[in-house]
């Protein structure tokens, strides 16, 4: 999926004139510097990768430029969504006060602030009740889900709701025992969002006034799980691929209709959270504690079947997700990143780095944000672990329960790095 929003046009530089002809032109050709927003979970094709190019290949020891830290952000585990001069970021205050916001690129400031709804309840002995989704910017308006089921579409500039439903209350949705911690899917004119249960466990609304086109319902009427949808486009059939708490499943983007399942991938902890990734019709998923596999999509006569390629329990399964670069698959589980072969599981190296962390990719490097708060820079190599870079962000804030971490994941976007753990937002200059 690729949000519609304005695209930055290259950078040019100012070429002098000189006296040959053959040396004005080559003045007059333009540095090609690509910059990119990051517009919603995971960047602009929602599967961790950014095509921005010159940035920084090493960071100096005490890591990149800080430029700000916002330290009003407010309680939660959102991602920024990054466009143009804004970024957009769910958060909450107490159990009664979930909200989106707006803060300038410039210097961290808030713009603006809509509530949502309440926060969503969570199983008593792992409260983490937070806001948790990150919102997706589409031209002027911005979608976002909140953990207890409210999702609107907003004015970008002055955050005033244009719609509004609930997952629960208008479609008798049934979440996770950690409340709903989906980002919201836009696909052309349609919102794809997953409520679980038997009334609708995956719904699509359309996007301008949030009126049903589908509601599907699976024949397990599973509950929602962490993941968000994923759109993906297999010999002429486009599909969402959702993981649900009993598994991955495809679901048909014109009718809503369930064309297959995988139920391999099912946490023995019910935590399924990472959001699948596509490549080629085949399919990565991992759930923890249970392992990490692929799937390859067939269609013939109409009918499309996930056929397992390979699973393993020592796969990328964490919270934080996985990238694909090139022919190699990256990711953490336990306590180790993993470089593995996408194509055939096969792990190439493996290196307990900054840990378990969540990650996203840009210009030949991955970036790492720790469940221990640390950020970590690394070449993005199939023939051994390569650090280019590591720090600790000042200020970080203190977390409150025994087994809360730094879940939110890292974005890049325009030459700028943001790392958000609960009340902070830090923004760097890796350019």
């Amino acid at each position: 999926m690729s949000p519609a929003h304005p695209k930055k046009q290259p950078a040019r530089l100012p070429s002098p004139f000189v006296t040959f002809p053959i040396a004005i032109g080559l003045c007059l050709i333009p540095l090609q510097i690509q910059a990119e927003d990051w517009p919603q979970w995971r960047g602009p094709a929602r599967n961790g990768v950014s095509k921005e190019t010159k940035l920084l290949k090493e960071w100096p020891k005490e890591g990149p430029k800080l430029l700000w830290q916002a330290t009003d952000v407010g309680s939660g585990y959102s991602a920024p969504a990054v466009v143009g001069d804004s970024l957009y970021v769910l958060a909450n205050e107490g159990m009664d006060s979930e909200f989106v916001q707006a803060h300038a690129v410039k210097d961290g400031r808030r713009a603006w602030r809509t509530p949502l709804g309440k926060v969503g309840p969570n199983i008593p002995q792992m409260n983490f009740a937070a806001a948790r989704s990150t919102p997706t910017v589409d031209g002027d308006f911005i979608y976002a889900l909140g953990s207890d089921g409210d999702v609107a579409c907003l004015d970008i500039k002055t955050g005033n709701v244009q719609w509004k439903k609930n997952l629960r209350a208008d479609f008798g949705g049934k979440p996770g025992d950690w409340a709903y911690a989906e980002s919201p899917l836009i696909d052309g004119n349609t919102l794809v969002c997953t409520p679980g249960g038997t009334g609708a466990t995956l719904v699509a609304l359309n996007k301008k006034n949030g009126e049903v086109i589908w509601k599907c319902l699976t024949p397990e009427g599973d509950q929602a799980a962490f993941a968000s949808a994923i759109a993906v486009e297999t010999d002429g059939v486009r599909q969402y691929v959702q993981l649900l708490q009993k598994g991955l499943v495809g679901i048909d983007a014109k009718t809503g209709k369930l064309l297959w399942r995988y139920g391999k991938p099912v946490s023995r902890y019910g935590a399924n959270i990472p959001t699948p990734l596509a490549s080629d019709g085949t399919i990565y998923v991992g759930s923890a504690g249970t392992g990490g596999g692929a799937v390859k999509l067939k269609v013939q006569d109409g009918k499309v079947e996930a056929e397992q390629v390979y699973f393993e329990s020592k796969l990328p399964t964490a919270i934080g997700g996985v990238v694909k670069v090139g022919d190699y698959l990256y990711g953490t589980t336990g306590q180790a990143l993993l470089c593995i072969e996408f194509a055939t599981g096969k792990l190439k190296w493996e290196d307990r780095a900054i840990g378990t962390a969540s990650l996203c990719y840009a210009d030949g490097r991955l970036y790492l944000h720790g469940e221990n708060g640390d950020v970590a820079l690394v070449e993005a190599s199939p023939d051994s672990y390569r650090e280019k870079g590591r720090f600790t962000p000042t200020a970080q804030p203190k977390h409150t329960l025994p087994m809360e971490k730094a879940w939110a994941y890292p974005a890049v976007a325009n030459g700028r790095l943001y790392i958000r753990d609960h009340s902070s937002l830090w923004c760097y200059s890796i350019n």
